[in-house]
């Protein structure tokens, strides 16, 4: 049986909030590699998902500056995000209502950028008795300093740092848990790079599993000698 901690994020009792993922907010990104942190984030999306877990998104000035979500988040989550101007989430009222209706004291963020749009509503909602989990490499900031300073001081305010491997993960905790098993190592196989990969081997050269690509590789035999 797998051990109910508190200390840990559980998709019962947890909520993520993707803010600003839009392209001029990730043009101004320089602390993580843009496509990696696109990857990471449409991941750890598609987690929340697999465990049914409840997703917030929100834009800020979308015509005016900031541009639309990343498609490939939107396909994902595939609802309409909250709108605002304010830099922090927190002062939007729709979002606070709709945080506060699920009922959930845990949240799971991940911004752009680190340094305001991550670091003003985490503090926030930790004044507000809101447990918050931030994924650091789902965020971005304008330099590495300033997003290695606003990830100091949410810790400091008592916030906890996750990776996106180690949110999906803590989701997931025991791989006997076969609801999730298939999906968690789709995601893997999709994002995760050297881990996705050594799956792939494993599944195909070892366990003998069909290839997951709709072309499948066929080598040839080797000639005897």
């Amino acid at each position: 049986m797998t051990f109910r901690s508190q200390k840990l994020i559980n998709a019962d009792d947890t909520l993520f909030i993707f803010i600003d993922h839009q392209p001029q907010m990730a043009f101004g990104v320089t602390s993580i590699d843009r496509q990696l942190l696109k990857n990471n984030t449409v991941a750890l999306a598609k987690a929340a998902k697999l465990f049914g877990v409840p997703i917030i998104l929100t834009a800020v000035e979308t015509e005016s500056f900031s541009g639309y979500i990343w498609p490939e988040l939107l396909d994902v989550v595939q609802q309409k995000p909250i709108e605002r101007t304010s830099m922090n989430s927190w002062d939007s009222e729709e979002l606070v209502a709709t945080v506060k209706a699920s009922g959930r004291k845990k949240l799971v963020i991940c911004a752009l950028w680190t340094e305001a749009c991550l670091l003003f509503p985490t503090l926030c909602a930790i004044e507000d008795g809101f447990e918050i989990y931030f994924v650091t490499d789902a965020s971005g900031g304008t330099s590495l300093e300033a997003h290695e300073a606003a990830i100091r001081r949410m810790e400091q305010a008592g916030a906890h740092p996750l990776t996106t491997i180690n949110a999906m993960l803590e989701l997931q905790r025991d791989w006997a848990n076969r609801d999730t098993y298939d999906g968690i190592m789709n995601i893997v196989r999709e994002h995760m790079g050297a881990y996705g990969m050594g799956v792939d081997y494993a599944y195909t050269m070892v366990h003998k599993a069909p290839q997951r690509g709709s072309f499948a590789h066929e080598a040839p035999h080797p000639q005897g000698h």
